[in-house]
């Protein structure tokens, strides 16, 4: 049975998705270049990139679902109120990348995708099986979303949509059914001459286009990254202390952004996007727990915050944070924490000293 295109289209736009796409079950056509990347070690301390099993995966959907034939491919925006730049900026304040700004979107997409799926398989009448992920699979999901016509994978290796701008989430379905249409793939680029988001790019992180070496990237360094920060790293990261923008919001495109139909996606108020650092370096556990519980931001746990924090505090040339800092630089519980604190108790002596 071939299953209707046009009624799963209904549906994922009922389900308050942004886009869908539908392509055959296939290895994504960059995996090549994905292998080199991981050979290069451009992925870092991301181990679970270049695990065996993980890449077996990559090479065939079928080792995630036995009999796949089609992927599912789903988008929606996620860019919210435009907080002022001048608040985002602000010395004071700790910058969080505008996807966290609102509620965990692994909460938010994971059922709508598993719904979406448990109708597929409903409406089929088949015994179909499906596996549904979002951020989490062993899929090149923005290569197969650039398979699914939604968009082009930009210089930065972010999906960008050429007519909604980059800010988007994905998420997909593998599963066994097949359809009686099929999308075709949309344009591989649009960048056409624009380097702006390497020149940008305040680590360096981009060094040639369409790489990115993680190791390098602020948004690895905040999230990712279990250990010490590098400190030659360190005073390139201003203000950022989970995620970073930058490459998104240089890149021309983010002209045409649509602001997100999810209220989930939304901040309460500035504090959301760029808390006072102040309350970041004074969090203990409970108070972390508490502040970021259905954030994003509660997958690195306090001690990772806190470090990013330290790092901020390090940047912004306050002699106010001097006093918290001592008190972490003494006494946390964290060696990784209290390293941090030393580091930016000293950057701010050098930069009064100047």
């Amino acid at each position: 049975m071939r299953f209707s295109y046009d009624r799963l289209q209904w549906q994922a736009a009922a389900l308050g998705f942004t886009q869908i796409g539908v392509i055959p079950a296939a290895p994504s056509p960059t995996l090549h270049a994905y292998e080199r990347w991981v050979a290069a070690g451009l992925h870092g301390k991301m181990g679970f990139m270049a695990r065996d099993d993980r890449l077996a995966r990559r090479r065939d959907l079928n080792v995630i679902v036995p009999g796949v034939r089609a992927l599912v491919v789903v988008a929606l925006d996620y860019a919210t109120q435009a907080v002022p730049e001048a608040v985002l900026a602000d010395p004071q304040r700790g910058r969080i990348s505008n996807y966290a700004w609102g509620a965990d979107y692994h909460a938010l997409l994971t059922p709508r995708l598993e719904r979406l799926a448990d109708w597929l398989r409903a409406q089929s009448g088949d015994d179909a099986q499906s596996r549904v992920y979002v951020d989490t699979g062993a899929v090149l999901e923005r290569s197969h979303a650039q398979q699914a016509g939604l968009g082009f994978v930009g210089k930065n290796t972010m999906l960008i949509h050429p007519r909604r701008g980059p800010f988007l989430f994905l998420g997909e379905i593998l599963t066994t059914l097949d359809f009686d249409q099929y999308d075709t793939p949309g344009r591989e680029t649009m960048c056409g001459t624009c380097r702006r988001c390497l020149a940008a790019c305040p680590t360096g992180a981009l060094p040639e286009p369409y790489v990115l070496d993680a190791r390098r990237c602020i948004s690895y360094l905040t999230i990712e990254l279990k250990d010490a920060i590098p400190p030659e790293l360190r005073p390139l990261m201003g203000n950022w202390v989970y995620g970073c923008d930058v490459c998104q919001q240089v890149c021309p495109f983010t002209r045409f952004v649509q602001p997100s139909a999810a209220p989930e996606f939304w901040p309460v108020d500035a504090d959301r996007a760029a808390p006072p650092l102040a309350d970041l370096l004074a969090l203990d556990g409970e108070g972390f727990r508490a502040r970021f519980s259905g954030s994003p931001i509660a997958r690195i746990k306090r001690e990772r915050l806190v470090r990013n924090a330290c790092v901020a505090a390090g940047n912004s040339g306050l002699a106010e944070f001097g006093a918290p800092l001592e008190v972490l630089a003494r006494g946390d519980a964290s060696p990784m924490v209290q390293e941090h604190a030393v580091w930016a108790l000293d950057r701010l002596d050098r930069v009064g000293a100047v």
